[in-house]
């Protein structure tokens, strides 16, 4: 989920920006520090959106930079359990699929891709054997979260499309027209 977050926090500005503004300083180095950053308790940084304040700052003799009490705004994604995620397949493998969510990627593995018995065929694809549905690299899905990992540097994001509602784009509108029609036909025999 994409979250607004306002940090007060000291910020560390280098000797190299000492000739800027202090809010242009402050704000740069902002923009340095939360570049692919990620925390498990903010979430993924998408960017800095402002800075709202800066207070003085403080030299630490040893230390050439200046530290300036700041309040800032950043944008950020913090994947959340059960959490509808829409994206891109990136990867086919043997064991699943890569969905790019923007931010950054999740998996799916290859049991959480449809109700149906899945193999790896040797196009990149997965394929369904009853439904003969196909998951290709590019296709456009929706998933659910349903784990998540904050073990190494980045997070790790488990998938599923196995729920009413969810998989690719293209099956999840031929489900509808299916529902469709069996409604007009049910009200018909009524």
């Amino acid at each position: 989920m994409f979250y607004l977050t306002e940090i007060e926090d000291y910020v560390r500005v280098e000797p190299k920006l000492f000739g800027l503004k202090t809010s242009d300083a402050v704000a740069k180095q902002l923009q340095e520090t939360y570049n692919d950053y990620h925390d498990k308790e903010i979430g993924e940084v998408i960017g800095v959106v402002s800075v709202l304040e800066v207070g003085d700052g403080i030299i630490i003799p040893g230390d050439g930079a200046a530290y300036y009490k700041s309040k800032f705004k950043l944008l950020v994604w913090k994947p959340e359990l059960h959490e509808l995620v829409y994206g891109i397949i990136d990867e086919i493998t043997n064991f699943g699929a890569f969905m790019n969510l923007g931010v950054m990627k999740g998996i799916i593995h290859i049991s959480q891709t449809m109700d149906d018995y899945v193999s790896f065929s040797s196009t990149n694809t997965l394929l369904g054997k009853d439904s003969k549905k196909v998951l290709k690299k590019k296709d456009a899905c929706l998933a659910r979260i349903i784990a998540i990992s904050y073990r190494g540097s980045q997070p790790k994001i488990g998938l599923t499309m196995r729920q009413p509602g969810l998989g690719k784009l293209e099956w999840i509108s031929e489900e509808k027209k299916k529902v469709k029609v069996a409604a007009k036909k049910a009200a018909k025999e009524k």
